[in-house]
């Protein structure tokens, strides 16, 4: 009895571990946005444990009155508290692919009387927004679901002001997680420069800011 026991406790971790590498290569290979009905999933004690939805804001360096885009919000927990932050002066804008995902964060913005919070489905490649909209943008493991992010971060850099800033969180647990030294690597190739780096291996955030046109 003892030795079946021992085995549950061994496999269970290693089937884990086994499943979490499985999805990396497919992952890998074949990138698409999260499914709508693992959004609740994803939004784990874990994941709120070492990205904290009200500490976000700040290591992503969003103060008040700013106008801010997040891409890919999930199911509106980080959002909502992004708005927070901002106060009734800013604003903060969701964008996603899916419009199920979209309905979700607007369900709960209305269902916590966040009013400045605007949720909206977008391409990433060709977002709805004049230049220098955005004094920031981020993202909260959500870069590496993008089939070509160097195209996206050339749009996000056409959207943030001069002096805006551009914010990535990560955690080891998610299936897309990437190196920061690949993420800082991605951003550099776009015309951003880093800024900010938080937290460790398993779990961190680097915040990029824009380097003037022609800059090398």
């Amino acid at each position: 009895m003892l030795r079946v026991f021992g085995a549950i406790i061994i496999g269970i971790p290693l089937l884990a571990v086994a499943f979490h590498t499985l999805v990396r290569v497919v992952r890998h290979f074949h990138k698409f946005p999260m499914p709508e009905f693992l959004a609740n999933l994803i939004d784990n004690p874990l994941r709120r444990r070492f990205q904290p939805p009200n500490e976000m804001p700040i290591r992503h360096n969003i103060e008040p009155d700013m106008t801010v885009l997040e891409v890919g919000p999930g199911n509106g927990r980080y959002t909502i508290e992004m708005a927070r932050r901002v106060g009734r002066a800013g604003k903060v804008i969701a964008i996603d692919i899916e419009p199920k995902m979209i309905e979700r964060v607007n369900r709960r913005a209305q269902a916590e009387g966040v009013t400045n919070l605007e949720a909206r489905v977008a391409d990433v490649y060709d977002l709805p927004f004049n230049d220098g909209t955005f004094d920031a943008i981020y993202m909260i493991t959500v870069i590496s679901e993008i089939p070509d992010p160097g195209r996206a971060l050339s749009e996000f850099y056409r959207l943030l002001k001069p002096s805006g800033v551009l914010a990535f969180s990560e955690l080891l647990t998610d299936p897309d997680y990437p190196l920061a030294r690949t993420l800082i690597r991605k951003a550099q190739a776009a015309r951003f420069r880093l800024k900010q780096k938080t937290g460790s291996f398993f779990s961190y955030t680097l915040v990029f800011e824009k380097q003037p046109q022609g800059a090398v």
